[in-house]
């Protein structure tokens, strides 16, 4: 292919479309230009890519050790034969989990590693509805009042999935369950600072998002009503707020360190599938603590505590503070 062009998403203070070029097969240079681009803009879009899962996974290895790879992000379960099963249930934990996704958050900032980058690949899309939303912490900070800044400074959150699905939409997973929510659902919560020092760039930024809960030193109500308050900021100006409307081929790619994300709602009766490969943060930067690290019995407890309150608060949100039966 030619020279590539970069160009800035109209409109957005981040994020810039990338073009004239194929991510199975960068050049050095090429590739360095992108991770220019990417430590500049935190977003990247690439049109017409059609990666499979394979070279998801190969590109993403060009960016560190993988939390996972290539994996099928789809609402059908992929048979070894490439075929899929019939459309998941709207209340299996699946779905559960997709649902959730729908709200403003960054990537396993519930693991002891927080991601570094992320991508999705779009292979077959809904017609209506499926987009994905991305927003600009690093611009959202640099926008706070300083008594804001000055407030936040030294603030640390506790971030949960087993939190942000009993919080938003009423669902109580199992924690240490098998296979995959076993990683996610584990019943560990992890301290990580409100406010972000970008490891390469130097830049603040926020560091908020729906698996974020109970700020030490705070009350319930005053840490709930800032972390929500925060949110709501990052997402107040559209400059800050990229829309990606989905078409088959497409990879989008982002850095988890300080652009949040969620998912639109769409038909769930319809088939949807992604690639999705996930690039875990680096230990001397994105490392809270370890489970067996004498600091994670704080999370638990504050995890538990939250939990009991919101068996009673969250019966009427969507899945009625109810556990998937698969």
């Amino acid at each position: 292919m030619g020279e590539s062009t970069i160009t800035p998403l109209e409109g957005k203070a981040f994020g810039a479309a990338v073009t004239g070029v194929e991510l199975r097969t960068l050049s050095t240079e090429q590739f360095e230009r992108i991770r220019a681009a990417f430590l500049k803009y935190g977003l990247l879009v690439f049109p017409g890519q059609n990666l499979n899962e394979q070279e998801s996974a190969d590109f993403g290895r060009r960016w560190g050790e993988l939390e996972f790879g290539g994996q099928a992000l789809a609402n059908q379960r992929k048979h070894k034969d490439g075929t899929f099963s019939d459309v998941f249930d709207i209340e299996s934990q699946l779905m559960r989990t997709n649902v959730g996704n729908e709200i403003w958050h960054t990537d396993s900032t519930y693991k002891p590693l927080s991601s570094k980058c992320a991508m999705l690949s779009a292979v077959i899309v809904t017609e209506e509805g499926g987009q994905t939303e991305f927003a600009d912490q690093r611009l959202a900070y640099a926008a706070l009042d300083e008594a804001t800044k000055e407030r936040i400074a030294t603030l640390a959150a506790y971030h949960s999935t087993n939190y942000s699905q009993a919080n938003d939409i009423g669902d109580f997973p199992q924690s240490n369950g098998e296979g995959i929510y076993g990683s996610v659902y584990h019943g560990e919560a992890y301290l990580r600072p409100l406010v972000k020092v970008h490891s390469e760039t130097g830049i603040p930024n926020l560091f908020v998002g729906r698996h974020a809960f109970s700020i030490p030193g705070l009350e319930r109500a005053e840490s709930r009503a800032l972390l929500a308050s925060l949110i709501d900021f990052v997402v107040s100006d559209e400059r800050r707020v990229y829309t990606h409307e989905w078409t088959p081929g497409d990879t989008v790619f982002w850095d988890n360190r300080f652009v949040l994300h969620r998912a639109r709602p769409y038909d769930y009766s319809k088939p949807r599938y992604m690639i999705g490969t996930r690039v875990a943060g680096d230990q001397a930067t994105e490392l809270a603590y370890y489970p067996e690290d004498p600091r994670a019995e704080a999370g638990r407890q504050a995890l538990a505590a939250e939990l009991e309150i919101l068996r009673t608060e969250a019966t009427d949100r969507r899945y009625g503070a109810t556990t998937a039966a698969r």
